[in-house]
């Protein structure tokens, strides 16, 4: 009996996030966090008013097709003016603009803003056609320094399980359930840093510094892409975050502290 629940146990697989793009995908990755998920509920909010003014104006087409067919009124009447009818038709969508307008404003200053004092920032400068990505916090001095170059794994490369297109050989590391500082860059031409299940997408402007906040929510493996046309390997400089504990984050940071000798 205990053999048989244990194997019914394992047979129950919970769903896995999606955090990368899937064939004939149609909506959203999976959030990851608070901005992501407000992206989502806003996109299904304005869904709701969509549909209820499709339903209208179908409604209003049908019956205007219906009525004012020549068969079933030879003598139409002659009306060119309705003020209830027009007051109407300006009230109800100026209510549903602010109905629409409030959460949007609220999640654009949200995106915008940095309301937290960050815990980590973490620089994203783009080349072509490769991102390179500085840990500013731990450059304490000229002989130590977290720098690293982030490049596409070649297809003929990839390892059992990794995403073509969007693997690299090193992956942005950062705690999950931390503020974060985001400072986005250029070193050539104009790229842009997104990833969709963080809800982040920062143009990175040569001579311009862009910051944006993120907070993880959970530990995984996030990927993006630069969403810039920026030469013709655009589509080969891929993102890949992950988010781990706070714990093994530590670990790792204190592993790659690498002595720069050539200064």
């Amino acid at each position: 009996m205990r053999e048989l629940e244990k194997k019914n146990t394992h047979d129950f697989i919970l769903p896995a996030p999606a955090d990368a793009a899937e064939p004939w995908q149609l909506g959203f990755q999976d959030g990851a966090t608070p901005i992501m998920q407000g992206i989502i509920d806003l996109h299904h909010d304005i869904f709701f008013f969509l549909i209820m003014i499709l339903v209208l104006v179908l409604w209003i087409l049908v019956r205007a097709l219906w009525l004012f067919s020549s068969k079933r009124n030879p003598i139409p009447q002659r009306i060119v003016h309705g003020t209830t009818i027009e007051i109407l038709r300006t009230i109800f969508p100026s209510i549903i603009l602010m109905f629409i307008a409030i959460p949007s404003f609220a999640l654009l200053y949200s995106m915008d803003e940095v309301v937290v004092d960050p815990a980590i920032t973490i620089k994203a400068i783009g080349h072509q056609w490769y991102w390179t990505y500085e840990y500013s916090d731990y450059n304490s001095s000229d002989e130590e320094s977290l720098t690293f170059d982030s490049y596409m794994i070649p297809e003929d490369d990839l390892e059992l399980g990794q995403l073509r297109l969007l693997e690299v050989d090193n992956r942005v590391v950062v705690p999950a359930n931390c503020h974060l500082r985001l400072i986005v860059t250029s070193a050539d031409v104009p790229h842009s840093w997104a990833v969709p299940s963080l809800g982040v997408k920062c143009d990175a402007v040569p001579g311009r510094l862009n910051q944006v906040s993120i907070s993880v929510l959970r530990e995984g493996v996030y990927y993006g892409q630069c969403s810039e046309i920026c030469g013709t390997n655009h589509a080969f400089m891929p993102i890949v975050v992950e988010a781990v504990s706070m714990k093994d984050y530590a670990s790792r940071v204190s592993n790659q502290l690498i002595p720069q000798t050539g200064h």
